[in-house]
């Protein structure tokens, strides 16, 4: 039996460095990086990963067991993914998003939009427990109205992203806010409860900035016309509020605690019945030959699905608008969580992410930098295991140990682990939350993160607030700063 070794630090970096210059080439050299660029680089980085693991003496049987486990572990995401692709579909033909732009259009005021955006994805994040349910529907009409108006599309997607990853952060019905007090070792309503301290302060910094850019924009360079927008989606849809029933149901659905795959697939099928109801028109425009009504809506159901939809109006800009891809649109970012999967599961599978983050873990003495080092393994797994759950669950157990040893409570850990953790998983192009909203919104994940002020405020405001608990303990104790060695 062979020997199995520890990685020296340079050689379980050499995959991640590898990986991190060919995505730079990527950026330079290719237009579409997600079209296959990013993903054969995953592959290559992986394979540097399995050159050392086997010089390491594992066998390529452990390493493939890992593969297979970690790309089951993205499974579940890669078919609500396939789902969502069906839902876009149905929900255009039937007029269920281009009615929310359209009335969308009367109620929100353009200034006030980026803001209203935050708060209305926050909004239905929080109901549903799902920032992927809320982009992929109530975020896709948002976007709309943003690019009707004229803001340019990587803020209005940083505006539902922001709102969005809140609600996924605070909900009690969302996945990873029962997961991160599970690895902690806390109950949910005092994990909520402690986070409310970061995020609280975090979406009002959020919210200022958005209304600050919308009142700084200027609408003057739109080059759509709402009123045009509007007569456009009125002359090729039936627009009714009948309409909003698909939306409420489903989110009535999620509120009840369906799960996410039946509840995207009752969404899905409730979006091809009201086209076939209301939208006799777009049925025929997309079956075109096919004269009799029954089997016209079979195709065109079927047809936004799975495939290639796009709706003409009088109005070539709104053409932009009323275009989907189906479950195949969504190919590309399955290929891309796939590569990504395998080169995490072989980084995992030779210990080379455990060998990393053990300095990190040596050197974290204090209370302060014990939070930061969590934050930062949390982002390193993110950004290497491609996964939010990966990111949650195994620095959860690193640092578990960690927290008790210093007597602190274990709600600091399960805050930690969200505020950077679950949020910075949608910054990362080839992390499975990244490569999903970028695919849904049609919105480069390198354009809108910038934009993304919660997710990015999030972990610094975790760290700083770590801190500033230390300043007011001392200060409350009647302490001395060199008197004692927390920080």
């Amino acid at each position: 039996m062979t020997n199995k070794r520890e990685a020296s630090l340079f050689l379980a970096l050499l995959p991640i460095l590898i990986l991190i210059g060919l995505l730079t080439l990527n950026v330079l050299l290719f237009d579409d990086t997600l079209s296959g660029a990013n993903q054969v680089a995953l592959m290559l980085a992986a394979a540097i990963a399995g050159v050392i693991a086997f010089r390491l003496g594992f066998g390529w049987e452990s390493i493939r067991k890992k593969i297979v486990s970690t790309i089951g572990s993205a499974m579940p995401s890669i078919l609500i993914l396939l789902l969502i692709g069906s839902l876009a579909g149905t929900w255009l033909i039937s007029g269920v998003v281009p009615a929310m732009i359209y009335y969308g259009l009367d109620i929100i005021s353009p200034k006030l939009f980026l803001f209203t955006a935050v708060v209305v994805s926050a909004i239905v994040s929080v109901a549903t427990g799902s920032s992927w349910s809320t982009i992929a529907t109530i975020g896709v009409a948002l976007l709309g109205i943003g690019k009707a108006i004229g803001i340019d599309e990587a803020v209005v997607a940083g505006a539902i992203i922001s709102g969005a990853y809140f609600g996924d952060k605070m909900s009690p019905l969302s996945d990873t806010t029962n997961l991160a007090p599970a690895m902690a070792g806390t109950d949910l309503f005092t994990h909520i409860k402690y986070m409310t301290y970061t995020t609280v302060p975090t979406m009002t910094l959020t919210l200022i900035i958005f209304l600050v850019i919308g009142f700084n924009y200027d609408f003057s360079t739109a080059t759509v016309d709402v009123e045009n927008v509007k007569l456009a989606i009125d002359s090729t849809f039936n627009t009714s509020p009948l309409l909003f029933l698909v939306p409420v149901i489903l989110l009535t659905v999620i509120i009840l605690k369906v799960p996410p795959l039946p509840s995207l697939l009752i969404g899905t099928l409730l979006g091809g019945v009201f086209a076939v109801i209301f939208q006799p028109e777009i049925i025929r425009q997309i079956a075109g030959h096919i004269e009799n009504y029954s089997t016209a809506s079979y195709y065109s159901v079927m047809q936004a699905m799975f495939g290639d939809i796009s709706l003409s109006t009088s109005d070539e800009n709104v053409n932009d608008l009323l275009s989907t891809s189906g479950m195949r649109g969504m190919l590309d970012t399955v290929w891309l969580i796939l590569s990504a999967m395998v080169f995490g599961g072989v980084m995992e599978s030779a210990g080379l992410l455990k060998r990393i983050t053990q300095p990190i873990i040596k050197y974290a003495k204090s209370t302060g930098s014990l939070v930061a080092s969590t934050v930062a393994t949390c982002i390193f797994f993110n950004t290497t295991a491609s996964d939010q759950y990966i990111a949650l669950v195994v620095p959860g157990r690193m640092f578990r140990k960690s927290y008790e040893n210093k007597g602190l409570k274990p709600e600091l850990l399960s805050r930690t682990l969200e505020d950077s953790g679950t949020i910075t998983s949608v910054l990362i192009p080839w992390n499975t939350c990244g490569a999903t909203q970028s695919r849904v919104l049609g919105v480069d994940t390198w354009a809108y993160a910038p934009y993304a002020f919660f997710n990015i405020i999030s972990p610094f405001m975790t760290i700083l607030f770590a801190y500033l608990n230390i300043k007011i303990r001392r200060f409350a104790k009647g302490e001395k700063p060199e008197n004692n060695t927390e920080e």
